[in-house]
């Protein structure tokens, strides 16, 4: 009797007619304009103007993702710089190979030069984006479903993931590591949104939460997968990064809630600036109608000559 498993595509790519898409670059794609629009909903109801999260991401998308294929080429040059291998895969991003680590700390740099171009605080900006990102990573995990990479140990579970045979792969059933992480990241993601509510976070430790958070679970589901990584003391690199990033979150979340308690009053303050200006260039109701002949204005009481009488007083 075949036990249930969770299939895995046959290609990569998804035609649309003639031209292919790859998979992997689709979900990254999908990601980020889901990190956009939900940031630009949390920007805006913190006081921000429309647009400014997308104009910051201008900057911050190509950093990130800049940032992730370095990380990832640094931390697995074997795959590109041993012996047989091909320095020019290192560019073929498409194909996969992107380090989160990376493509945060890059990104944030990004970040950073538009918030100074804009005369936003990174933080706040951090704190607004936070959640987006988590639910970007929970999309862009299924790129390593379309490319069946990054798999997990061998298992008989009812939602293993079926490997086909490949270059540097054996077929068979295998946990679903890039189905753990998606699902870990929804629960990220509904975690800094619930606790930004009700905490009222603010000077980046909605973000902040959201590195721990990731972090947590980063460390378990990286110690189940089987693709070659460097170790260092019997633990995947990835895992001590996780372990050593998650000390530092939860670190500032401690250090800024005593040193920066509450939540930023201002995150734009142009956006105060043109709402005031706004309210000062708005017509008065009354002056407008005036102006229309609307209404009609108050009859003016007749000169007075020297000498009549006020309505007062009586002839003498």
């Amino acid at each position: 009797m075949d036990l249930a498993y969770i299939p895995s595509p046959s290609s990569g790519a998804i035609h649309l007619g003639p031209l292919p898409l790859r998979g992997y670059a689709l979900c990254i794609i999908i990601g980020v304009f889901v990190a956009v629009w939900y940031g630009n909903k949390r920007w805006i109801a913190r006081g921000g103007k429309a647009g400014t999260v997308a104009d910051i991401a201008v900057w911050a998308v190509p950093f990130g993702l800049v940032g992730g294929r370095l990380y990832h080429v640094v931390t697995d040059y074997q795959l590109y710089f041993s012996e047989g291998k091909n320095w020019v895969d290192a560019f073929k991003i498409w194909e996969g190979g992107l380090g989160i680590w990376g493509a945060i700390s890059l990104g944030a740099v990004g970040a950073w030069i538009g918030c100074r171009r804009r005369g936003i605080p990174l933080p706040a900006y951090a704190d607004a984006l936070a959640p987006g990102i988590a639910f970007a990573q929970a999309i862009g995990r299924w790129g390593n479903w379309f490319n069946q990479e990054l798999y997990g140990k061998p298992t008989d579970l009812p939602w293993a993931l079926k490997i086909s045979e490949g270059t540097n792969r054996e077929a068979g059933l295998y946990h679903p590591t890039f189905l753990y992480e998606s699902l870990w990241c929804i629960g990220v993601a509904v975690l800094v949104i619930w606790a930004d509510r009700r905490f009222k976070l603010g000077h980046g430790r909605a973000f902040a939460l959201y590195v721990a958070g990731y972090c947590a679970g980063r460390g378990w589901i990286e110690y189940m997968r089987v693709d070659e990584a460097h170790e260092v003391l019997g633990l995947r690199l990835n895992v001590w990064t996780a372990i050593v990033v998650f000390v530092l979150a939860v670190a500032y979340i401690v250090i800024s809630s005593r040193v920066r308690p509450g939540r930023e009053e201002i995150v734009e303050p142009d956006a105060k600036s043109q709402g005031a200006q706004e309210s000062l260039e708005t017509p008065d109701p009354a002056q407008s109608a005036d102006a229309d002949g609307d209404t009609d204005p108050k009859p003016e009481a007749p000169a007075k000559s020297p000498g009549s009488p006020t309505p007062t007083e009586a002839p003498k």
